[in-house]
């Protein structure tokens, strides 16, 4: 496993990582750090399907487009859902971020995934990697890289557990000795929280509201838990009856009760990974607290929210955005350490 990271006792520049997420795609390339943070969305030609754009042009594009173009978000759920697609934003990424070299390279290339999906769709990954241009492909958990990224001495008997929260899943995961003693992964993420706040305002205001509108929502006034701040924001959509272009007022009470149930749910996960935990390393938790990561850990109270349920100390990571990535690069960075992540997460 080592060859895969090592040629002649040296770093090859050619090896990156890549956190693969539904909401955006991170890239670290060995000895230049994180190099392209992008949303996971590509803008096709909806008859040639022909690539437009890719990235944050392409999100830009979401609800936008006219005949003719469409913008699609290839993975879903943490999982691809369009092979095609994902294969050309991942082609794309790649020759961004190795453009700079002199003759072309196929890259080893090291991919997050959540620890919950099948070999089936471990195997549209790497096919998907591979017919991008990688030249070998390694997986690794979501919840392994993320406490790596966090600094958590995951080689060690003690244990350590971490909640991230993506786009499409929340992956929950008791650490030691370099694996995963228990997980708990569900399909609800941002993207859920998202679709709650779409059909609150269609079923109470009567308006429409695209995804983008929605994240705005979430991200300005959203909220878990009372932060002892109530807070108010217009939003602009369509009435569902006229049709018109319509203006409405909603507050942080009205959004926090409309995400109940996908908070419920990742409150709920917490909850069964706590269950499951072996008595010893529950002892260590109770200690050293859980870590959020991951996008969703920027939801407003959801640390007090999760504070109150389980008693336990909740730290957010300063950057949980890019947990994830940065735990692959450190894999890449020093793979004698993190030898036993790597075995488990190998291509079988």
């Amino acid at each position: 496993m080592l060859g895969f990271l090592r040629a002649n006792g040296s770093f090859l520049a050619s090896e990156v990582s890549v956190d693969l997420g539904t909401a955006n795609t991170l890239i670290y390339v060995k000895g230049r750090g994180i190099v392209l943070n992008e949303p996971s969305v590509v803008a096709l030609d909806s008859d040639s399907r022909d690539i437009l754009a890719v990235g944050l042009e392409a999100k830009k594009m979401l609800g936008r487009t006219p005949a003719g173009i469409v913008a699609v978000r290839p993975l879903k759920d943490g999982v691809i859902a369009d092979f095609e697609v994902t294969e050309k934003m991942l082609r794309d990424f790649l020759k961004r971020v190795l453009r700079n070299r002199l003759m072309p390279v196929r890259p080893k290339v090291l991919i997050s995934v959540p620890s919950g999906i099948t070999e089936v769709e471990k195997r549209a990954v790497r096919d998907s990697a591979e017919s991008a241009g990688a030249k070998q492909v390694y997986l690794v958990p979501e919840p392994m890289a993320a406490a790596i990224g966090v600094g958590l001495p995951v080689e060690m008997p003690t244990g350590n557990m971490v909640i991230d929260i993506g786009g499409g899943t929340t992956e929950i995961a008791v650490i030691a000795l370099s694996g995963i003693v228990s997980d708990t992964s569900i399909r609800v993420g941002g993207d859920e929280i998202d679709e709650a706040i779409v059909q609150f305002l269609k079923k109470d205001y009567n308006i429409m509201i695209g995804e983008p509108t929605a994240e705005l929502v979430k991200m300005t006034i959203g909220s878990a838990y009372p932060t002892g701040e109530e807070q108010e924001m217009e939003v602009k959509g369509r009435d569902i009856v006229s049709g018109i272009p319509k203006t409405v007022s909603i507050n942080s009470m009205e959004v926090r009760e409309a995400i109940q149930e996908p908070i419920a749910a990742v409150v709920d996960a917490v909850r069964q990974a706590l269950e499951h935990t072996p008595p010893e390393l529950a002892s260590d938790i109770v200690d050293r607290g859980i870590v959020m990561t991951g996008g969703g850990a920027l939801l407003k109270g959801l640390d007090a929210l999760l504070r109150e349920n389980t008693n336990l100390p909740i730290n957010v990571d300063e950057e949980p955005l890019t947990c994830v990535v940065r735990g692959t690069g450190r894999i890449l960075d020093d793979p004698d350490k993190y030898r036993g992540v790597l075995a488990l997460s190998g291509r079988g």
